[in-house]
């Protein structure tokens, strides 16, 4: 993998706080073009929504891109763990989609989502989308295909509760990174601004620890696979895309869509990515989006 691209996130057109409870608070961001159809984004588990800049600054010239991070991720800071679960995502999601309709106004609204925000999303009790693009959500149905979802999630847990944490450089995790199958597809650039995206420094001032303390990150795990059986497709109340990793590939992270939810939503899938397709092949992803989009007279 080369190192020569680096992606370097703009600063943002405006920013504003959204307090989420008592003790926390999330920034969200505007990117783009402001005359366009709003984008809300944000990212998978353990990331931050600026990792998916190779894939949303696709999209800034025409659409009005509004961006958040997920709470104790990204460039919020770390709140009560006891609160980092599922439930409490969804209350997170609900208030700050109608924090940005209130402040920015009310317009068309597209949500695009990866992994576990996909979840959130799709048992929200918000209907201020006009459309949903969903990347690689975790759908499968109920039977042999739900025990290896299960199954997958507990091994998934467990790994990132041994995930090293701390780190004395950037470059350190970049490396490491590298050498990690989960990230050899990612485009040139990906692994250092991963490092960028989700460590900061650590208190002590001495080297860099994770954003998204691991122990969050794996219960949030063992939470969400209990509402993945609640994921159901057919109780959309609007255009939704579905865009999957490569079915063919071996998956390092959960297993793909299940066909059953195939037929239930507008699907597509990029060959020859993994759960990562948007840092794998991100023009190919915001190509697909653009058509969907384009389809339903939103772009």
């Amino acid at each position: 993998m080369t190192t020569e691209a680096v992606w370097e996130i703009p600063e943002p057109l405006s920013t504003f706080d959204v307090r989420l409870d008592a003790d926390t608070v999330t920034t969200v961001r505007r990117h783009g073009n402001p005359s366009g159809h709003r984008v809300v984004l944000s990212h998978g588990s353990g990331f931050a929504v600026d990792l998916y800049y190779p894939f949303w600054s696709s999209l800034a010239d025409d659409f009005d891109l509004v961006v958040y991070d997920l709470r104790n991720h990204g460039w919020n800071s770390v709140s009560a763990q006891q609160d980092h679960n599922i439930p409490t995502l969804i209350h997170d999601h609900d208030v700050i989609l109608e924090s940005i309709d209130r402040i920015y106004g009310n317009k068309p609204t597209i949500g695009i989502f990866h992994s576990v925000t996909t979840v959130v999303t799709l048992l929200s009790f918000s209907k201020l989308y006009s459309a949903l693009v969903l990347f690689d959500p975790p759908l499968t149905k109920p039977g042999a295909s739900q025990i290896e979802l299960h199954e997958a999630a507990e091994r998934a847990a467990v790994m990132i509760r041994k995930r090293g944490h701390r780190f004395k450089r950037l470059e350190d995790f970049a490396e490491l990174l590298q050498l990690t199958p989960m990230f050899k597809r990612t485009v040139a650039g990906v692994p250092e601004l991963m490092a960028r995206t989700t460590l900061r420094q650590s208190e002590s001032g001495e080297g860099y620890e994770l954003r998204c303390p691991r122990e969050y990150e794996a219960q949030l795990m063992d939470y969400a696979r209990s509402y993945f059986p609640l994921l159901d497709l057919g109780l959309l109340s609007c255009p939704t895309k579905i865009i999957g990793a490569d079915p063919t590939l071996p998956q390092a992270y959960l297993p793909t869509l299940d066909q059953q939810h195939m037929l239930a939503a507008d699907y597509d899938f990029v060959p020859e990515t993994t759960h990562l397709l948007q840092l794998e092949k991100p023009e190919e992803c915001a190509a697909l989006t653009r058509e969907f989009l384009a389809r339903h007279a939103l772009a």
